[in-house]
């Protein structure tokens, strides 16, 4: 950006209201690496405009400039026509510039109060919390979200997590309101309440929204105008209601490339396209849960004498709504958690998710944010990789009543996997934590799904991911139950859902409340019980699908 262009930030007035943002001919560069090409978008105030493309196609890099938490090393922001140096993330708030990120950027020993008054950055040395629990409550009182004021972040499911972070934005209330996937850990009837409080509020001319997301049906039903951005270059503008699903997942593939199909883009894919078959009737029982409890964080029941159970080559999938204890309930299979009582069985065996019965009876487990869940960010590609099986043969040896590990074998397996799951990284020796949130996922694909799999536990394992991603992890799970496994799928997108499972259970308050066919799951009922409907606290019969 030439000096002399730039505006100094005090000299600009108070703006209010909606801003028009520009850049132009943007260009980020890491090293060798051109993360945005010299790309030129216009977003008009009071409008929801939408980023979509693959991951690594430069989104975040983009609006991570335009918050100011990276700069560009060529080209010009411009903010109601006006070019900005936008330095730093303080610069981009004075301009009343507001973004969720992807990834939490919650303070996670403080409170949700606290919380919202940290992000205002002005928090005084003695806080009236009175007045200030009181204003809370009202400006709560406005949004469609209900969090407790005095929960902290660490016993929030990821879905109120993500809650939290918007509500942070809009208590400052942006002019330009930046939005990194804020839909991923929601569910449908979640994402609409979000994303209609959204619309609205740029359309009363309050706020300019900018979202990143991977879904189309939500840019087709909230945005107002559409850039696709591919390797780093803005590929493709238009207003939605000039386009399709299937137009703009061309655009994102490129030329010569296989866009997905209509149903891919429109509505969910069909199990047959993973070459699924139904379950047979007398397949095992390979996963069995019987009337388990589990404590939350705050030390109350989340988890409320739950049971269900899960056939060899089999999907059950659980939906419900963030916070109403699936987290709980994945933790306390996997052996992350302490089990109050109920008891769980693998193949026939009790199973406590200790690490040898991991491995004897084959459990594995694709969690929720893996980044944080499932690697330690500073070892490197190849030391994640070998976290399950680093002390068994080959990866290690006995010698002399001793383990030596084999590191040469660490590596060379790392490479074979980070080659055959598309794993992009500058090498096996990496450290985990400078993959993109997709190759963490990937590379944790290769791990848990390696060898022979009696039980696979999935929690939201596509949070986050473009639809390629999606696709490409969606056939691994497929092949586990293909080759017997059965899969206990979590997940908070009723789509996903749909589209794997066999059958369907719904969790709310800890219980299971219904349980349906995939074939014969209607959205709306599922939605009712996921919202909590009027089903009591009965618990439903979700071992029926394996009875004699």
């Amino acid at each position: 950006m030439a000096d002399e262009a730039r505006v100094p930030i005090g000299a600009l007035p108070a703006g209010s209201g909606a801003l028009a943002l520009d850049t132009y001919r943007l260009t980020k560069r890491f090293g060798t690496f051109t993360a945005m090409d010299s790309v030129t978008l216009q977003v008009k105030p009071g409008t929801v405009h939408a980023l979509l493309g693959e991951n690594g196609a430069g989104k975040s890099t983009l609006v991570k400039c335009v918050a100011g938490f990276q700069r560009a090393e060529e080209g010009s922001i411009l903010i109601d026509g006006r070019e900005q140096n936008i330095a730093n993330p303080i610069v981009a708030r004075a301009l009343g510039i507001g973004m969720v990120y992807q990834h939490f950027t919650l303070a996670p020993g403080m409170t949700v109060a606290e919380n919202l008054l940290l992000a205002g950055g002005k928090t005084p040395a003695l806080i009236d919390w009175t007045r200030q629990r009181a204003e809370l409550k009202d400006f709560l009182a406005t949004t469609p979200f209900r969090l407790d004021l005095d929960v902290r972040p660490a016993e929030l499911a990821a879905g109120e997590k993500q809650k939290l972070e918007l509500l942070k934005q809009l208590y400052l209330k942006p002019r330009l309101l930046i939005l990194d996937e804020p839909t991923s850990v929601l569910t449908p009837q979640e994402a609409d309440e979000v994303l209609g409080h959204v619309r609205d509020f740029a359309r009363s001319g309050l706020c300019t929204v900018l979202i990143i997301t991977h879904k189309f049906r939500e840019v087709m039903a909230y945005a107002d105008a559409v850039t696709v951005l591919r390797r780093g270059k803005a590929v493709h503008h238009c207003e939605v209601a000039d386009t399709s699903p299937s137009r703009l997942a061309a655009a994102m593939m490129g030329a010569g490339e296989s866009a997905p199909p209509e149903s891919d883009t429109a509505r969910p894919a069909s199990r047959a396209s993973h070459g699924m078959q139904d379950t047979p009737a007398d397949a095992p029982v390979a996963l069995q849960v019987d009337r388990l409890r589990a404590q939350g964080d705050r030390g109350t029941l989340a988890v409320h004498d739950l049971s269900l159970a899960v056939r060899a080559g089999e999907i059950l999938g659980v939906a419900g709504v963030s916070g109403n204890g699936q987290r709980e309930l994945v933790e306390a299979l996997v052996g992350q958690r302490t089990r109050q009582g109920g008891s769980v069985t693998v193949m026939g065996e009790p199973y406590r998710g200790r690490r040898e019965e991991n491995r004897r009876l084959k459990v594995r487990s694709l969690p929720e944010e893996p980044s944080r869940n499932a690697c330690v960010g500073d070892l490197s590609v190849a030391e994640n990789m070998a976290l399950r099986d680093f002390d068994q043969p080959p990866l290690a040896w006995k010698a002399l009543g001793a383990g030596v590990l084999n590191f040469a074998y660490w590596r060379t397996r790392a490479r074979e996997w980070i080659a055959e799951y598309g794993v992009k990284t500058q090498g096996e020796g990496a450290p985990i934590r400078s993959l993109s949130g997709g190759n963490v996922q990937r590379a944790v694909l290769a791990r848990e799904l390696a060898g022979d799999i009696n039980v696979l536990i999935a929690a939201n394992p596509v949070f986050g991911l473009d639809f390629a991603a999606v696709a490409e992890i969606h056939g691994r799970i497929a092949q586990v139950r293909a080759r017997g496994g059965a899969v206990l799928l979590v997940s908070e997108d009723i789509d996903e859902l749909l589209e794997m499972a066999d059958r369907i259970v719904v969790m709310s308050e800890g219980r299971i409340v219904y349980e349906t066919s995939a074939a014969k799951a209607e959205r709306h009922v599922l939605g009712a019980h996921m919202g909590g409907g009027d089903h009591g606290h009965a618990q439903a019969p979700a071992h029926a699908g394996v009875a004699a």
